[in-house]
């Protein structure tokens, strides 16, 4: 369903060159990811773009690459749902990318998925959402901090949601152990506009993760002294291909979605968040970029925030640290 933009245009118009900066995106066939890649590869950026192989990766790189014909722009698969791919992308990325890394943006997501394990054993939307994203990070972390000590600075980007804040508040250990296909089943209900059910819970977890990845990022670089900045963003209730495919797969209604979404705003206004923590040069590490009208906003210039004291606190960042180190088998020291 097309929704016009509203302040993309004059957003988008404000933001400063990318020349000289290497960007790395994951999730750019559809949605923010998309509007992403294709903003700062407008901005100069060189832009590296890491996606599962398929028609829809090879139709990225092509709009890409043709409407942008003088920027260096390259594709690297990479499918979050297998931490050997995440391996082998993030080795690829470092042959094309010698000069450091300036900007990472975890954005790639799933919502609302069967309770089905990937072939690590993890939930689906856990290992794509977070689990997987911490790898790449880590394994990217030398490259960020090149560029940091070169340039001045770079920065990491997660991409959270409202979802984060239902139907729990408190990170779980289970969701982020071997517990795929074992996680409460498919069961999904929407009652007075809020998500609930087991496959939603199993959403709120990996949003959830993906804030407390961010705030522990934040703390571990800035008690380090790193030039590296950790941001988490937000898209409110953005138009993208997610809520389609959670339609597909059975977690929401046809008609529902339909309706619903036409309250929300475009996929441009959507990414105003992540690229406001991408691009912006007054974005710090620490900060929340998302819709500036309070934590359940759907839609409206992305403004900062503090990051909230729910995720943002001793227990939940080093339970989020110990359990996907666990997770991805290895130590990520910063």
């Amino acid at each position: 369903m097309a929704v016009r933009s509203v302040h993309f245009p004059s957003f988008e118009a404000s933001l400063p060159s990318m020349a000289g900066k290497t960007v790395v995106i994951t999730g750019t066939t559809s949605g923010t990811g998309r509007v992403a890649a294709r903003t700062v590869a407008k901005l100069g950026a060189k832009v590296v773009m890491l996606n599962r192989p398929s028609p829809r990766s090879e139709a990225a790189l092509e709009e890409l690459t043709s409407t942008f014909p003088d920027a260096e722009i390259h594709s690297v698969d990479c499918d979050l749902q297998s931490f050997a791919s995440v391996e082998a992308a993030a080795e690829q990325v470092g042959e094309l990318c010698p000069e450091g890394v300036d900007v990472l943006c975890n954005n790639a997501g799933v919502m609302a998925l069967p309770d089905r394990a990937t072939g690590d054993g993890f939930d689906v939307q856990m290992q794509t959402n977070h689990l997987s994203h911490f790898l790449l990070t880590r394994q990217l972390m030398d490259l960020l901090e090149r560029a940091a000590e070169e340039r001045g600075e770079a920065r990491i980007v997660n991409h959270t949601s409202v979802a984060r804040l239902t139907p729990k508040k408190t990170l779980i250990a289970d969701y982020m152990e071997k517990r795929g296909g074992d996680l409460g089943g498919d069961g999904s209900s929407i009652a007075n506009l809020f998500f609930r059910g087991p496959r939603w819970l199993r959403y709120n977890q990996s949003k959830l993760a993906n804030a407390a990845f961010s705030a522990a990022l934040h703390h571990k670089l800035q008690n380090k002294g790193s030039k590296v900045k950790a941001l988490l963003a937000h898209p409110g209730l953005a138009n993208t291909q997610l809520q389609q495919t959670t339609v597909e797969e059975g977690g929401m209604g046809k008609l529902f979605t339909n309706l619903f979404m036409r309250t929300g705003q475009s996929q441009e206004d959507g990414a105003m968040g992540i690229l406001s923590c991408m691009c912006l040069p007054e974005a710090e590490s620490g900060q929340f970029w998302g819709c500036g009208l309070g934590p359940l906003a759907s839609k409206g210039p992305a403004k900062p925030s503090g990051l909230e004291s729910f995720y943002d606190n001793e227990e939940t960042r080093e339970l989020l640290w110990n359990k996907s180190t666990e997770a991805i088998g290895r130590e990520f020291s910063i």
